[in-house]
């Protein structure tokens, strides 16, 4: 699984635009902890029941309480500071059992209010997952990077994983991966 992690940390760094900072530079940063970096990690709820179309907010089916004990697995080697998911049954089902895998507890953000200064100062040089959904997670990805890069997913896309990064010198970074 460990190679895993470092082929991942790999395609992130060589597809990622950097601006004009170097690999070396970049890896520079990150062993550096004076260095103020954030990331951000932002996943999709896993895959819900749709039986009932008037259920706004329905549970997870049983494929996706199996992608929620994948997203732990994918996530074993990642020392979040903090697991953040919006107040619905399908999300609060996919991080939490990410959370108890990290010993963390699962913070609600405000599905109106993204980024907003709170949520800004409390992740501030933190390494943050944020369990959201298909529309509100490219939007807020978005918003972190200052333009729009991201559309909203489609509503078959559940293994969908936004890594952004804030570098100390306030320079963003993003990459999508896709695990399906």
């Amino acid at each position: 699984m460990k190679h895993y992690f470092l082929i991942l940390s790999l395609i992130v760094l060589t597809s990622c635009n950097f601006g004009d900072k170097e690999p070396e530079e970049i890896m520079e940063d990150a062993r550096d902890p004076s260095k103020e970096i954030t990331t951000y990690y932002f996943i999709r709820h896993a895959e819900k029941d749709t039986t009932d179309s008037k259920n706004k907010d329905p549970e997870l089916t049983e494929a996706g309480r199996n992608r929620t004990q994948d997203w732990v697995k994918i996530f074993q080697d990642i020392d979040f500071d903090l697991i953040y998911s919006s107040n619905y049954k399908r999300t609060v089902n996919t991080a939490q059992p990410i959370a108890e895998s990290k010993n963390l507890e699962v913070k609600f953000y405000n599905t109106k209010k993204l980024n907003d200064k709170d949520f800004q100062e409390s992740t501030k040089n933190k390494t943050v997952l944020v369990v959201g959904h298909s529309d509100l997670n490219p939007e807020w990805v978005n918003y972190i990077l200052g333009r729009k890069k991201y559309q909203d997913l489609d509503e078959k896309v559940y293994g969908s994983l936004f890594i952004v990064t804030v570098h100390p010198d306030n320079s963003r970074t993003s990459q999508v991966l896709y695990f399906n």
